[in-house]
This record gives structure tokens, sequence and C-alpha cells, in this order.
């Protein structure tokens, strides 16, 4: 259903990307009939038809399954009620837990109870098993039918310089291993009935309040159910539950948390036991995520994807201003904005050598889903997609002197960059925080984590040095915006946004695009990141 006005080709438009254009399609997408765009619900529906509709109008082709616009996204969405059981257990003492303050935890099972009876729980370390940086924190142990515990971030996070692990992930910048979905996926695999992860505000990025905001709901890929994950429940203990638990346990967990950042650490049995039993709403949702192309003339299967995210938080608690629907103006209505003019001046040009794709994924703030449906059944082949590239949050204060590198060192897609960066005027910088891990929280990493060549293009990794009044005002806007609107009603379009910054950051990424378009270049993984070995197995399909 179309719900907007949109823009038809003509002959005399003009194709440089604009300013106009993003600004109208970011207002119609926060107009309250799109309620907040969350999956599966009435403003999900709207939501895509008004992008079908728009990549008709571009001129773009269907690039969805079987020549459709679309990608069914089957989504499972739990919601955990009041615990009926919640103890911790040691010593022949039970300790009773309070549910949001002392342990936070949700289920990706359909079941209608998540139910862990009276299971052992073991210390695990950083639960990380990295052959490629010869680091195994489980050494066999089984952990059949009992509760990993973990540390949060990587091994080295904490570590001293004269420690031995010292930069094996990678010192302060997070890495894959640090990120709790590895955590909760790697303890699955292994057959843990739960996972709890030790918080830390330095070490996770972010305090309790974050931990809990999703009030016992979560989601994620629907799948048959011999197919479902082995944890009934996942989650965090706070990090003065975890130090009473290890207390009452007659463990040292400042010791512990030292032993494990040795390769020769093994899982130690905490001598407690976790029990909890919780009434469970769940229901499959389904969601969708669109796809508009345009063919290559010379090399059709060779694949460049422009992605962002369509949802948002959609209705939630009235704010101040008794505002409903958290519609994600800039997160990422914006980068959907930015990816369509992307597509619009794409169309002004020769036909590309290589199929270009525009990508609008479902449920990325649901734990970047939509983008991880697709990962794990291709349309275009991952062997031959060349890049994808990715816009998720965008400075609106103005022109920037440089451009945020998020990841650094990963890919020669960097370099890139720098070099379109330098063509306007503008250098990288480093993100500011890479301990947050960034690289691992948008929709490029479902695509990274097999194999493909990414570049995230993201605001929030640190402060832009913006033309009028430099870092300054660049952290300003962040702190601002992180501070008082990020998932919040206030994310929506304001005609104070000054875009110039962000057309900068998007005609990067056409540039960088285009320069792959019309070319027989493959991007690559740099030496030393973890998902080199899995592009170069299947070099064979780019010769």
């Amino acid at each position: 259903m179309l719900v907007a006005p949109v823009y038809a080709q003509s002959a005399d438009q003009a194709t440089d990307i604009s300013a106009e254009k993003i600004a109208q399609t970011v207002r119609t997408m926060t107009l309250d009939q799109f309620e907040g765009r969350a999956p599966g619900s009435a403003g999900e529906d709207r939501t895509i038809g008004y992008l079908i509709g728009r990549f008709e109008a571009l001129g773009l082709e269907p690039g969805g399954v079987n020549g459709n616009w679309t990608q069914p996204v089957p989504l499972l969405h739990t919601v955990l009620g009041k615990p009926e059981t919640l103890s911790f257990a040691s010593n022949n003492e039970t300790t009773a837990l309070n549910a949001g303050k002392d342990i936070y935890v949700s289920t990706l099972q359909a079941q209608d109870r998540a139910v862990v009876e009276d299971a052992e729980m073991v210390f695990v370390g950083y639960g990380v098993t990295a052959p490629e940086r010869g680091w195994d924190d489980y050494k066999d142990a089984d952990l059949k039918g009992k509760v990993a515990v973990f540390l949060v971030n990587d091994p080295d996070f904490a570590a001293s310089a004269n420690e031995a692990v010292a930069g094996t992930f990678g010192g302060r910048a997070m890495t894959y291993y640090g990120r709790w979905t590895y955590k909760f996926e790697e303890a699955s695999r292994r057959g843990a009935v739960a996972a709890l992860i030790i918080h830390e505000t330095e070490a996770a990025g972010y305090g309790w309040s974050v931990v809990e905001s999703p009030q016992a709901e979560n989601y994620g890929i629907a799948k048959l159910s011999g197919e479902m994950t082995s944890l009934a429940l996942q989650g965090w203990i706070s990090g003065e539950a975890a130090q009473n638990l290890f207390d009452d346990a007659g463990l040292d967990l400042a010791k512990l948390r030292v032993a494990a950042r040795t390769k020769n650490f093994k899982p130690v049995s905490i001598g407690a036991k976790f029990a909890a039993a919780y009434p469970v709403k769940q229901e499959v949702v389904k969601s969708q995520n669109v796809f508009g192309k345009i063919t290559g003339k010379l090399r059709p299967d060779e694949t460049i994807i422009y992605g962002a995210h369509w949802d948002a938080y959609g209705e939630g608690p009235p704010d101040k201003d008794g505002k409903i629907y958290r519609a994600g103006a800039n997160d990422d209505a914006l980068g959907i904005a930015g990816i369509m003019e992307i597509a619009r001046k794409f169309k002004s040009m020769p036909q590309p050598d290589r199929t270009i794709v525009i990508a609008a994924w479902s449920a990325e703030e649901r734990g970047l889903l939509g983008s991880e449906v697709y990962a794990q059944a291709p349309i275009y082949p991952v062997e031959t997609t060349v890049a994808n590239l990715a816009i998720d949050v965008l400075q609106t204060a103005g022109k920037a002197k440089d451009v945020i590198l998020v990841g650094q060192g990963q890919g020669t897609l960097e370099d890139d960059l720098a070099k379109f960066a330098k063509s306007q005027g503008r250098v990288v910088t480093e993100e500011s925080l890479p301990e947050r891990g960034l690289f691992f929280r948008a929709d490029h990493f479902s695509l990274a984590k097999r194999g493909v060549p990414v570049l995230l293009m993201m605001s929030l990794a640190g402060a832009s040095d913006l033309v009028d009044g430099g870092k300054v005002a660049g952290q300003k806007w962040m702190d601002d915006y992180t501070g008082n609107c990020y998932h919040a009603a206030c994310d929506a379009w304001s005609p104070d946004w000054d875009l110039a910054g962000a057309l900068q950051d998007i005609n990067v990424m056409f540039d960088i695009g285009n320069s792959l378009a019309y070319s027989a270049h493959w991007p690559e993984w740099k030496d030393g990141s973890e998902f080199k070995e899995l592009r170069d197995a299947s070099a064979q399909a780019r010769r």
C-alpha cells in the first residue's frame, strides 16, 4: 500500500544525492501511520508497501525470493512472565533472586514454560574457543544440562601490558568472541541448559539498565523444534549477585578473573545450582526483508549489496511529550533514505557490470535477525557477493572533516574508505570506543560471518570533527543523541537537522560501490581478521 508521494524518474531529474529527498523519505517513514515500524505489526505491513512502492518508482527490479520484492523472516517472539522459582543454591542454602535486579534472563525456546531444574553451574572464563588464536576456555568440559557462567568481553580486555594474553584478542577493541551473542551460541553448541554473563559496565559498554530494558522480551529466528537452542534461559547476573554467588561457594572471583586470562585456564565448577521456572508467552511473527536490484551487464552473478534496516521499536510508554511511537528517524530511516538515493544515482548511470542489490532488512533491533535469515538462505551466493556496504545511524549536525572507521584492520574496504574520503578533503578517524564492539552490532555482520567483505557507516562510533565546532560539537551531538533519543520516541525528524555530513557519508559509500560496480576487483579481509580464512576457502568461486 502506497502511503505517501514517491519520486518518479524523469530525464531531467537531478542525479546528485539529495538532502531534500532524504528528508522527505525520513519524514514519511516516521509518520504515526507506520506505528514505529515494529516487525509483525500493522506498521510493518504499511512499511513494506511503502518500500516496494519506492523501489518500483526508482526503476529497480524485484530482488527478493523467486522474483518477488521480499524474503520471509519468521520470528519467534517470547515474553517471560513473573518467575515461579528463581534461586541459587550452595552449601545447602538457597538464595532467592530478584528478577531484573540480581539477574536478567529471557528465552529463545518455543515453549510455554522456561524451566531450569537445579542445574550445576560452571564458570567457563570468557567462554571462548578460538583455534586461530590458540585459545580454548572449555577444554572439553561436559556442559550438557549445566549452566555456563561467563565473563563479558574478551580474555585480553582487562589484561595489563605484561600479561601473555595482552593483544591476543585486539586489546581494548572487542572481537566477535567478546559479544554476548557468541557466548550464548557457543554454550548452546555444547548443550548447556542456561547461560549467564557476569555484568561489568566497562567491559560490556553499558550499564545494568540497558541489560534489563527489554523487560524479559526476546526475538529469535523461528526454528523447527529439533533446531532450537539448548538454552532454556540466557542472560546476565549483576556484578553484586555474582560476587555473592562466588563468595557463598567459597571461590575467589577476583583470582578466577585473572586465571581466565591465561591459555591454561580450565572450567571450574562453582559448587552451586541454579533453579528457575517462568511462564512464557510465545508466538511466531511473520516479517519480511525487502530487496530491489539493478542487474549487472557483464557479471550479473557478482553482487554488491547496500543495506539498511527498516525496523524500529514500535509503540512504547508515552514520553514527556506524549509520544508513543519509537520510529527511529536516524536509526535507521535515514539509512534507508541513503540507500534509496544511492539506488537513484546508479539508475541515472550506464548499467553496471555487476549487480547492485538494495536491501532493507527487518528486525535489526531484535538482534540482526532479518540479515541473519538472509545469510542463512542467501538469495545471492555469498561466495560471489563482492561487498556489503551498510548504513546505520548518521550524524545530523553538519559537515565533518573526518569519517569514522568502524572495525579498524578488518578489510581492504577501509582503504577504499580512506581514498574516497580524501577526495572529499576528509581523513579517516578510528572509532573511539572499540571495546563496545560496534562492528559486530549491525546488519553487515551477518554477512561478515559468512566471509563477505563489509563496511559499516555508523556515526555512533565516535565524535565527528565537525567543520563548525570541531570534535567538541561532534561529541555534543553524539551525547545528545545517545543520551536522550537513541531507541526512544524523540528519535524523530527535525527541521534542525543539518544533513550535509550525512550526504558526505552517503556519497563515500556510493563512491566505494561505484568503484566496484564497473570493475573486476574483489575486496579482501586483512591478515588477522577472524573472517579471512572463511573467505579464502571460497576463492575458487571468484576466479
